[in-house]
């Protein structure tokens, strides 16, 4: 904020301030910059001499003060101290250090459409709790916002009234900022929170064009425009102007409200920060749709990934390695528990088998009830085939040695009794059965054997 030193016929000390440079000049008075003993800096400001002794303009600077006390929060600047009986009557805020919205736009041109949308929000959000406190401000334009290095602050309500008020003065004469007015105040009509609305709108389209939305002109010509044309938002970002555009129409009803600009800003300005494009215009809107959440699961056929629900089981080439997990956990299950004894083949084995080489993208499950171990219905180790293209694993080919073992040993048997009968079948004829043959001697005789 620029100063300037003080005057000849500026005071000195004002309550129990000290004044050391000039911030500006008004209407109402002057502003200066003070200092209490402790160091506290103030911004300090003075009714002029000529207005000091008109009632209406006592009347004006009392309701700046009481709407000061009212309003909590970081969005305006603090009342530290006040005197209304006094010759020259004054009140001292918290000094906000950093230049006001009209002179950073003035001096480096049109902001960016995110730092626009960030310092909205912030007016938006200011403006709530001044509206919670039944003031409306009726003067907001890019003088009266001050750029702190901790946000944007609302000053100046030497205008500021109750909500539903009229003018300050005669009917028809409107007080404020020509170009910045609502259509209400130049008809002489009550004024509401939407009032407010509507200089903001033209406050945000000022930071991002650097001009009016009504143009430039005599305070006749403006305040004709504010009532009868619309404004021009040329150059306003895209993202911006469909709210902007909002918050100057001519009737208040159809404005948005503050707690809707804030959030709405708010989305705009994270987004622009990030350079992702704009999301839907405010919620009720036609056409308005909320923006896809992170992690969320996208609709069929658009092309996005889907995530994967929990307890779904995977497809296509992520379904054989799901299938090879789950067989070498099995296998040491079965191994910890039946100390690597066999376990009998289980009819969902081809089944299994086929779902862990994958069917291209639809898995086949069994039916019924589920095997209580994945190595009975697998059996396959990665790397390894079965019967239907993969080897056995361990246990399997024990299972098979003990059975080609057991064969071995039936087929031997089965030998053995087949040759001993066979040994009997020649002494038999065809006909009648033979007289037992004659029990052999005790001690033969090869010799005797010929002999015969």
């Amino acid at each position: 904020m620029a100063m300037m030193r003080l005057r000849r016929e500026d005071p000195r000390v004002v309550g129990s301030f000290r004044l050391h440079r000039r911030l500006g000049a008004g209407g109402m008075g002057v502003v200066y910059l003070g200092s209490d003993r402790r160091g506290q800096r103030v911004a300090l400001k003075v009714i002029r001499p000529d207005l000091a002794e008109d009632p209406e303009f006592r009347s004006r600077f009392a309701r700046e003060v009481s709407a000061a006390r009212r309003i909590r929060g970081g969005c305006t600047a603090r009342l530290v101290a006040a005197d209304l009986e006094t010759d020259r009557p004054w009140f001292a805020t918290q000094y906000v250090p950093g230049p006001s919205l009209h002179d950073k736009v003035n001096e480096g041109g049109p902001l960016p459409p995110s730092q626009v949308a960030s310092i909205g929000a912030a007016l938006a959000e200011g403006l709530v709790a001044v509206h919670e406190a039944g003031v409306v401000h009726r003067d907001l334009k890019p003088s009266n916002i001050l750029l702190s290095p901790k946000g944007p602050r609302i000053i100046d309500f030497g205008i500021a009234w109750a909500t539903g008020a009229s003018t300050l003065t005669h009917v028809g004469t409107a007080v404020g900022s020509p170009g910045f007015l609502a259509p209400e105040q130049v008809r002489g009509a009550l004024v509401t929170p939407a009032t407010d609305v509507f200089a903001l709108g033209a406050t945000l389209a000022y930071a991002a064009t650097a001009d009016s939305p009504f143009g430039q002109g005599s305070s006749e010509v403006m305040l004709y425009r504010v009532v009868h044309e619309e404004p021009h938002l040329q150059g306003v970002h895209a993202a911006l102007a469909p709210l902007i555009q909002a918050c100057l129409v001519k009737s208040p009803e159809e404005r948005p409200s503050t707690l809707q600009l804030s959030l709405r800003l708010k989305e705009i300005a994270a987004r622009e920060a990030r350079g992702l494009p704009d999301a839907a215009p405010l919620a009720g809107a036609p056409g308005a749709s909320g923006a896809a959440g992170q992690g969320a699961v996208a609709p069929s056929g658009t092309g996005a990934p889907r995530r994967r629900p929990q307890g779904e089981r995977p497809r296509g080439r992520s379904a054989e390695e799901y299938a090879r997990q789950h067989t070498e956990r099995g296998e040491r299950v079965e191994r910890d528990s039946a100390g690597g004894s066999p376990s009998a083949p289980r009819a969902s084995t081809p089944r299994t088998g086929a779902r862990a080489r994958g069917g291209g993208d639809r898995p086949s499950r069994p039916s019924g009830k589920r095997p209580a171990s994945r190595a009975g219905a697998t059996g396959a180790r990665p790397g390894t085939r079965n019967a239907a293209g993969r080897r056995p694993g361990a246990n399997r080919r024990l299972l098979r040695q003990r059975l080609v073992v057991f064969v071995t040993v039936t087929l031997l048997v089965a030998l053995g009794i087949a040759a001993a009968q066979g040994c009997q079948g020649p002494s038999r004829g065809l006909g009648t059965p033979h007289p037992a043959p004659p029990a052999a001697p005790t001690s033969p005789s090869p010799l005797h054997a010929d002999d015969d």
